[in-house]
């Protein structure tokens, strides 16, 4: 049976020696798997959720190569075709890595989440990304109202962000 410690592995080795990449998605899995345990995730979707947020930022390397940019957009068209080879490769279920490779393909896509596994994959990526772009509180306040549906994500974002920070940028 395919784990998710196969799928960090992988992911590590794929990044090998990009370590600020690799501290990312680990962060980023950090607070998915938390925020999806607190909020009351089945297995299959806390599952899904992990893969995800172990995978999300897959495709920078072929967006960085072939538009020269990171860019949110060319990640959700880049990562899924990689991500699904990885997890082919490793045996995941179809239906585990069809909607991983959907989640990485709307995880920059705030407009409408579409459950509760899209809502914290957004929210990690969201309480991580904040902090290594040094976001102004006013953007992650205004992110906050439109965008976190969770209780534990809207939590985390208080108290790392905005309980203990009266202005500025992020610490």
């Amino acid at each position: 049976m395919s784990t998710v410690g196969q799928v960090l592995d992988a992911m590590i080795g794929y990044y090998a020696g990009d370590v600020r990449r690799i501290n990312h998605f680990l962060k980023v899995y950090g607070f998915a798997r938390s925020i999806g345990e607190k909020e009351g995730l089945t297995s299959d979707e806390l599952l899904i959720l992990e893969i995800a947020a172990l995978t999300h930022d897959i495709g920078i390397r072929n967006s960085e190569k072939k538009y020269n940019s990171a860019a949110g957009n060319y990640q959700e068209l880049e990562g899924p075709p990689e991500a699904r080879k990885m997890l082919e490769s490793l045996g995941f279920d179809k239906r585990v890595v069809d909607r991983v490779c959907w989640l990485i393909a709307h995880h920059h896509t705030y407009g409408a989440l579409d459950g509760p596994d899209h809502a914290i994959l957004v929210e990690a990526d969201f309480l991580v990304n904040a902090f290594e772009d040094a976001m102004p509180l006013s953007s992650i306040r205004s992110v906050k109202e439109k965008v976190f549906t969770t209780r534990t994500g809207k939590m985390y974002l208080d108290t790392l962000y905005i309980s203990k920070t009266s202005e500025g940028t992020a610490p």
